[in-house]
């Protein structure tokens, strides 16, 4: 994580983090210095995917009037993964692929479905 594109110190990151693996945390509330780039649109579109939910690359290129492919190689640039939540975005028909962060797909993976969890149970107390 590059946290230069962060407007908070890299303990208070760091913290948010852990929270965020905990569990006790479904949003990073740092403020993200956007690349004036199609990278910057393709993360400022990745920021608004909600916790717990996917996009496909396919969805995100028609809202951005571009190619998935060009989402995709955006996506790897994101130098903020968690922070812009760049694991949210899938292949077509759910499909895992294409993670840049250290783990790779399996990291996707875990994250995905850790949040999926995380969001059933904040559900569930609520009913």
């Amino acid at each position: 994580m590059d946290e230069s594109y962060l407007d908070a110190d890299p303990e208070t990151v760091r913290e948010r983090v852990r929270e965020y693996e905990r569990g006790d945390r479904t949003a990073f509330d740092v403020e993200v210095a956007y690349p004036d780039t199609f990278t910057g649109r393709v993360m400022r579109a990745m920021s608004e995917i909600p916790y717990g939910e996917t996009r496909t690359y396919g969805e995100l290129a028609a809202e951005l009037d571009t190619s998935p492919v060009a989402v995709g190689q955006a996506c790897g640039r994101n130098p903020v993964p968690l922070v812009v939540p760049c694991h949210r975005v899938v292949g077509a028909g759910g499909r895992l692929v294409g993670f840049s962060a250290e783990g790779g797909v399996e990291l996707k993976r875990r994250l995905l479905d850790g949040e999926a969890a995380n969001r059933q149970t904040k559900l569930a107390t609520f009913e």
